[in-house]
């Protein structure tokens, strides 16, 4: 990518209000790894659970400066507490994780990777895609199934079936009777609780047989995409 004067961008994610560190250093790692990936780039990292971080990082950035959203969907916290949280700063926000155009062509190479090194045929296995979803509204069903269609396009598998962990339809319900030629991809931005202890209980009740990834947002792909949402907004 060409070097540049200076420019700013602020990768922002939900993190964890019952333990906040942990998730803003993990955030901070993948700003650092985006920036190297920008010359004449200052990457910037916050979650909205921590108390101040947010606004701390806003004022010291410049104007026409770029908000990355670490988001699966445009629900409540992109549409409604980052906008109230950045109010009349003179920056942009861009679309969240959730909504990058190269995101299903990523997943896709990662499931047919594990696929080809199982010895699996892709006509013969079957996708469980766990998604948050929320009681709020149905942005984040929207986005969820909006991705699983553009996968399910590309990959071709013998079934996809989209799960959530807050509203129905159910991960525990949708992940019964998949046999063992089945992946699981959380469509989740970050590790957190829903990812260590929700979808692992979901699973477990529906007695899932088959492979559970990590978060989609945690392959080492994403750094690239991000880089080039900026890159490209700006």
């Amino acid at each position: 990518m060409t070097s540049r004067v200076t420019m700013e961008a602020l990768i922002v994610a939900h993190g964890q209000p019952s333990n906040p560190q942990p998730p803003e250093d993990h955030l901070a790692l993948l700003a650092k790894s985006v920036q190297k990936q920008l010359p004449g780039w200052k990457i910037r990292s916050a979650t909205v659970a921590a108390a101040g971080r947010l606004e701390a990082e806003l004022v010291q950035m410049s104007a026409n400066a770029l908000v990355y959203p670490m988001f699966m969907s445009d629900g409540w916290f992109v549409s409604r507490v980052l906008p109230s949280r950045i109010k009349e700063a003179p920056i942009k926000m861009l679309p969240p994780l959730g909504f990058d155009p190269d995101l299903p062509t990523l997943a896709s190479q990662i499931i047919q990777n594990i696929i080809d090194q199982k010895g699996w045929q892709t006509n013969d296995t079957r996708l469980l895609l766990a998604a948050h979803g929320s009681e709020r509204g149905d942005r984040a069903a929207k986005a969820a199934y909006r991705f699983a269609d553009m996968l399910h396009t590309q990959l071709k598998v013998l079934e996809l079936k989209v799960g959530f962990i807050e509203e129905a339809p159910f991960l525990k319900d949708k992940g019964i009777d998949l046999g063992k030629r089945s992946i699981c991809l959380p469509f989740f931005a970050l590790e957190g609780d829903h990812f260590r202890n929700d979808i692992p209980q979901a699973l477990k009740m529906a007695h899932f047989r088959g492979l559970q990834l990590p978060p989609l947002g945690e392959d080492k792909g994403i750094v690239e995409l991000i880089a080039k949402a900026i890159e490209r907004a700006s």
